[in-house]
């Protein structure tokens, strides 16, 4: 393939992105899906940055009266700056729904590593949970109680480094009552404080540091130290603090943990004593971040506002248009034949074909092709990577294929090979053509028979 028809599918790719676009973000894939919100990645078209957007339907938080909560959850994802907690980027708002731009952070949840390894090495758990004391003890200093701490609300980036997310539990100091202590109950139960399951008030504080213990004990041990399938019987184990420490803990990690697992708040560890521990502080390394103590909430009641000045659009877009140019440059039709280089022996490693079928038919006929063939799919609005399950010369076979509309009722297919063997790519497009014959126009001179014939 040559310099300029590589430049030319770079650029009509790069065009091809995501087709939902929430004022400079043009949205993607799904990462996750609540009750009442869904996690879509998204790029920044200005700057390129990769976020993730948390879109909140504005008649869903209303009838479930959430408002207070949502408002909640971002005041304090804003007063949190600190390079082990997810980073809140802005909010916005339409008429119908509420985005929160996080960081995006591609490592997936700590959880995973534990399901996949069973449990971790020693030196891994304590990393992570020295990670973990060390923003729970910023957010606490900003007056802010997580309430939530477990696997599943800890996410990894690509470097190992642990950000804690899912505020939307947690509360600030001015919820404190003239008592000193928080008074609603919530969490996951396995990693809730004895003191939050009574009526009788409990610290935020003490409560999120007792939830640190069961985490740092189920990374090390592969499972939980509560584990009952009666909700009673589960209560009273935790409060007691009734657990086994399994024989491979060192004596270290059991002091800790013991140390931390004690039912009276009051003699608790806290803190500083587990900052200055000896286990703990093995290879420990302090964060270094700049504080910003200017922050700015008015943005926060902007969004629940009905202003027009403050509302962005979301946009549905077409598969981009393809001009005349681009359309010669690939229109050499839907042949194995146009995958060789015939004056050269050079294998090319990506073909096209036209179809006059609608855009989501050419999706779905694409991803029913593929899937028998072992592929896995992940679709991106008018863009689908297939990735093959089997390891071949050059590790797995990965190819992208690509919608371009050239007229309303006339579409452009592109297939890349973007990973593998091209040698590959050449048995697994034969193959895949075949299933593919009841959607490629191949012009007025030859039918979609004379055409696969050829295939």
């Amino acid at each position: 393939m040559s310099s300029a028809s590589t430049s030319t599918s770079t650029a009509a790719a790069g065009a091809a992105r995501p087709r939902t676009r929430v004022g400079k973000y043009q949205l993607g894939r799904t990462l996750g899906q609540g009750s009442f919100a869904k996690v879509k990645f998204a790029t920044n078209t200005e700057t390129g940055d990769r976020v993730a957007i948390k879109i909140i339907q504005r008649d869903q938080i209303l009838h479930h009266r959430m408002v207070e909560q949502i408002k909640r959850e971002i005041s304090t994802m804003k007063l949190i700056k600190h390079p082990n907690v997810v980073n809140l980027v802005e909010v916005m708002a339409s008429k119908t729904k509420i985005y929160i731009v996080l960081e995006y952070v591609d490592g997936g949840e700590l959880f995973d590593e534990i399901a996949k390894y069973g449990k971790l090495d020693e030196n891994s758990a304590r990393r992570y949970f020295q990670q973990l004391i060390n923003a729970v003890d910023y957010c606490h200093s900003r007056g802010v109680y997580h309430r939530d701490l477990k696997p599943e609300n800890l996410l990894r980036d690509s470097y190992g480094t642990l950000k804690v997310s899912d505020f939307g539990l947690s509360a600030i100091s001015k919820q404190v009552r003239d008592d000193g202590l928080l008074h609603t109950a919530c969490g996951t139960p396995n990693y809730v404080a004895p003191e939050v399951l009574t009526d009788k008030g409990y610290d935020g504080t003490s409560a999120d540091v007792w939830s640190c213990g069961v985490i740092l004990f189920v990374l090390m041990a592969g499972y939980l130290p509560f584990d009952e399938p009666n909700l009673m019987a589960l209560y009273r184990k935790i409060e007691r603090a009734i657990f086994f420490l399994p024989s491979w803990f060192s004596s270290g990690a059991k002091d800790v943990i013991k140390r931390i697992l004690d039912p009276n708040p009051v003699t608790r560890m806290t803190i500083p004593e587990i900052l200055e521990h000896e286990w703990f502080r093995e290879d420990y390394k302090a964060p270094h971040f700049e504080q910003d103590e200017d922050v700015n909430l008015d943005d926060v009641d902007a969004v629940f506002s009905n202003n027009q000045d403050h509302l962005v659009t979301e946009r549905i877009e077409k598969p981009v248009s393809m001009n005349a140019f681009e359309l010669i440059s690939r229109s050499e039709g839907f042949s194995l034949e146009n995958l060789f280089n015939k004056q050269t022996g050079l294998v090319k490693r990506e073909t096209c074909f036209t179809s006059k079928r609608p855009a989501n038919e050419i999706m779905s006929k694409i991803e029913e092709a593929a899937k028998p063939m072992g592929f896995n799919v992940n679709k991106r609005n008018y863009k689908m990577k297939l990735k093959g399950d089997r390891t071949g010369r050059k590790g797995q076979l990965a190819v992208v294929t690509e919608v371009f509309e050239v007229a309303p009722s006339l579409h452009m297919v592109e297939l890349r090979k973007t990973g593998g063997d091209t040698l590959e790519f050449h048995k697994f497009y034969k193959n895949f053509s075949s299933g593919l014959k009841d959607i490629v126009w191949s012009g007025e001179s030859n039918s979609n028979d004379d055409q696969s014939t050829s295939t």
